[in-house]
């Protein structure tokens, strides 16, 4: 599986690369198959991305809008993964409002996981998962030492080592079935996970759960494309 790294040399280059693909991979999806199936990833790395995506013109009403995790927190929450992204994405035009799957955390995360796993049924495969890194080399809310969830296309995670515990969250596998995965990644403190990344280091262990890198784990059949801001692009990370 090939793993393409994108160094940046500007705040401006970086997100106007981001732009660009996922620009290109809507225009691909909408050509092939008349709708865009994107995976939204929280965290604060993406938002600035969502809110220039929400200054551009696109065929929102042919975005299906997924995540690829939440919290479990009240639906409102500021906190929310959904909340983050209506805020930044698609609350500035109602007309154009793309259809959004948020993941019900509010209803605990046995239930919720089990709903989001029958939303999702009908979605085989992925047009663009978007993907944030943690500095512990997580991403979505697939964490170091835990379980994989191979069997799974959804996870009902109890004992997140970040607050809140209770969290769903896509598996691995569910994230690799996807035509296009993109990583954005910024923040010095992902230095060392990016660089055990790039060494090749392992995503599982002998007992099924993630290595240090669970972001490895995520294998497309077309590979993952990594794109970093300028203060991991000359931080070391890349000779």
């Amino acid at each position: 599986m090939q793993t393409r790294w994108h160094p940046s040399d500007s705040e401006q280059a970086w997100l106007a690369a981001a732009l660009a693909f996922v620009g290109r991979a809507e225009r691909e999806a909408l050509a092939a198959r008349g709708v865009f199936h994107v995976v939204l990833a929280g965290g604060n790395t993406p938002r600035s991305v969502y809110q220039a995506l929400a200054r551009e013109c696109h065929d929102w009403p042919r975005w299906q809008v997924w995540f690829g995790d939440e919290r479990c927190l009240p639906a409102n929450h500021p906190e929310r993964n959904s909340v983050m992204a209506r805020a930044a994405l698609l609350d500035h035009d109602i007309a154009r409002y793309p259809a959004m799957h948020p993941i019900p955390g509010e209803l605990g995360a046995r239930a919720a996981a089990h709903a989001y796993a029958e939303e999702l049924a009908g979605v085989p495969t992925f047009d663009l998962v978007l993907l944030g890194l943690g500095e512990d080399g997580h991403t979505a809310s697939l964490f170091p030492g835990y379980t994989a969830g191979a069997e799974a296309d959804v996870l009902a995670v109890f004992d997140a080592p970040k607050p809140p515990p209770e969290r769903v969250s896509l598996s691995a596998s569910r994230l690799s079935r996807a035509r296009q995965v993109l990583f954005l990644v910024s923040g010095a403190g992902k230095r060392a996970a990016l660089r055990r990344w790039r060494a090749g280091e392992h995503a599982f262990s002998t007992n099924s759960a993630f290595s240090t890198i669970p972001a490895a784990a995520i294998q497309p059949e077309a590979g993952v494309d990594v794109l970093l801001a300028p203060d991991l692009s000359t931080s070391g990370v890349f000779p």
